[in-house]
């Protein structure tokens, strides 16, 4: 990544407070090797050593944003208006579809370079792309194939963010539309395409930069073309996404052609195991829940997305309760930031069930609702970025959130309550440094990049004109 963008890795770090995967603890000091990962991660080291970087307020662990189109920044907030008899999932869609046909790999860099440090600065340090708009705009290859993938690429390395790309299987525009229609022509593969992507991106060697491979949906993906690529990726260690179950139409449209709900028939084809990512997975059935939990496969839950787009509410007791792993994606990129997914995900559900702290679980010694929210997250992380592991344990890539001690809503705020009120007191800058790879990328709140990546972005949102509020 470029040299100005980050700081020198300080070797060692020292902070009062840190959150490890057993909880809070004092006096916590961190070594961190040369391949940018946690070497050692020691608490109870009441005085720091003297060439250690010491923090004066609690560290926490860098997030996953497990599911993000980047493209589809230049149309966050733009679809906010109203002017026909109603409007849902599919009308916003049309919308959308008209901005991607516009978007080159010049503006996606863009795009995605001012996205990477917004979620940086929203406390995420790496992203998962669940990449489907690879194609020229008259659908058509590039002359390299991966060009939109190495823009996606180039953009982290601005920014200085972890990355994972997924390259999509998308052959169709539904379960009895056996080809795209003209306005998805950007998004055709195939199997031996997504794979050969992902094969590509992973032998790059970049920094920072990884691969999996992705599923459109069901409705998206014929059984022949998941057939082929699931023989293909069968020694493929690293993880596989798939948009399932965010619609009711979606898992009646489903039923009608298969005879099985959307993640029933996943289960049913023997398709789940640790690898897999559901995205969404809105409308899930009990056995259905139970399914996923005995497959070992996880879910990425987009709580502002899906509220922004009324799809409606996911059965989160029914998935705490069957210890199916979780994460987070910023999706559409309405919200950039995993406090506020955190916090639409429990109010949506305290709204449904006209109770509070619906996540917590006294009984499993977890009474802080943040805290297992945010547990559960760190669990599911490393299955969904494809990494070994994450967190702040040895062996995990030195990501890292130094909290601002003194912004708003921590102010008077006990420190072991730092979660509680991050996630659910009013929002504020909260990140004081954000570290990726053993390197701050943020210092003081700041980007080194962070005022040329915003003028790059602003060039291309012009060029790219204003949305269309209609399709």
């Amino acid at each position: 990544m470029p040299a100005e963008a980050a700081e020198a890795s300080p070797g060692l770090l020292w902070a009062p407070l840190a959150w490890l995967p057993e909880g809070w603890r004092e006096h916590v000091l961190l070594r961190i090797g040369k391949d940018g990962r946690w070497a050692e991660v020691t608490p109870g080291v009441r005085v720091p050593p003297e060439h250690a970087e010491t923090l004066d307020a609690p560290l926490l662990p860098g997030f996953v944003d497990a599911h993000s189109h980047a493209f589809q920044r230049a149309f966050a907030g733009a679809a906010e208006r109203r002017e026909s008899a109603s409007d849902d999932f599919w009308s916003w869609r049309e919308r959308m579809y008209a901005v991607a046909l516009r978007i080159g790999p010049e503006h996606l860099r863009a795009l995605a370079a001012q996205l990477y440090v917004e979620l940086l600065r929203g406390g995420y340090t790496h992203v998962c792309e669940f990449h489907y708009l690879q194609r020229e705009r008259d659908g058509t290859d590039y002359a390299d194939p991966l060009a939109m993938s190495w823009a996606l690429a180039d953009a982290a390395a601005d920014a200085g963010i972890g990355l994972t790309i997924l390259p999509v299987l998308y052959e169709r525009a539904g379960f009895d539309t056996p080809a795209l229609r003209d306005e998805q022509r950007r998004f055709r593969s195939s199997a031996r395409s997504v794979f050969d992507a992902a094969q590509r991106i992973a032998a790059a060697g970049r920094p920072l930069l990884g691969a999996g491979i992705a599923i459109h949906s069901l409705r998206g993906a014929s059984p022949a073309g998941i057939a082929a690529l699931r023989a293909m990726a069968g020694g493929h260690a690293g993880p596989i996404h798939i948009h399932v179950a965010e619609q009711t139409a979606e898992v009646d449209d489903c039923l009608h052609a298969t005879g099985a709900r959307p993640i029933e028939w996943l289960a049913r084809e023997g398709l789940l195991d640790a690898r897999w990512q559901l995205v969404h997975a809105t409308h899930a059935a009990p056995d259905e829940i139970d399914a996923v939990a005995a497959s070992g496969a996880g879910i990425v839950l987009c709580p502002s997305t899906e509220a922004n787009l009324g799809d409606g509410l996911c059965d989160l007791p029914g998935w705490l309760s069957a210890g199916v792993p979780i994460t987070i994606g910023s999706d559409s990129q309405v919200t950039r930031d995993w406090r506020e997914e955190l916090r639409w995900l429990e109010y949506g559900q305290r709204l449904a069930r006209r109770s509070r702290n619906v996540a917590a679980a006294p009984e499993r010694g977890c009474a802080s609702t943040a805290e297992r929210l945010a547990a559960c997250l760190l669990a599911g992380s490393a299955a969904a970025a494809g990494q070994p592991s994450w967190g702040l344990v040895a062996g995990a890539r030195a990501d890292a959130l130094a909290v601002d001690g003194g912004a708003d809503a921590l102010i008077g705020v006990p420190a072991t309550g730092t979660l509680d009120a991050l996630v659910f007191s009013s929002p504020s800058t909260i990140w004081k440094h954000v570290m990726v790879g053993g390197r701050w990328v943020l210092r003081d709140g700041r980007h080194g990049r962070g005022n040329t990546i915003a003028d790059d972005f602003a060039k291309s949102m012009r060029q790219l004109g204003p949305a269309p509020n209609r399709p």
